[in-house]
């Protein structure tokens, strides 16, 4: 029995990426060429993006900016 893939090309490096099983749109896949950290953005046609860290909830990102006004 054969394995199904899928392939879609790394918006880091340009490369064709190959993912072995049925993908998702969330599903999160590293570049086997640059290492970059990727998400199945979409199914039809099939597009990866750049997977994005969420902050932790308890983290204040405001904290971070200084007013100068």
């Amino acid at each position: 029995m054969a394995i199904a893939t899928a392939t879609a090309t790394c918006p880091d490096c340009g490369r064709r990426v190959v993912l072995r099983s049925q993908p998702r749109v969330g599903d999160e896949v590293m570049c086997p060429h640059c290492e970059a950290d990727l998400e199945v953005v979409s199914l039809d046609p099939l597009e990866l993006d750049w997977a994005w860290l969420e902050p932790a909830d308890d983290e204040d990102w405001d904290d971070d900016w200084d007013d100068e006004d």
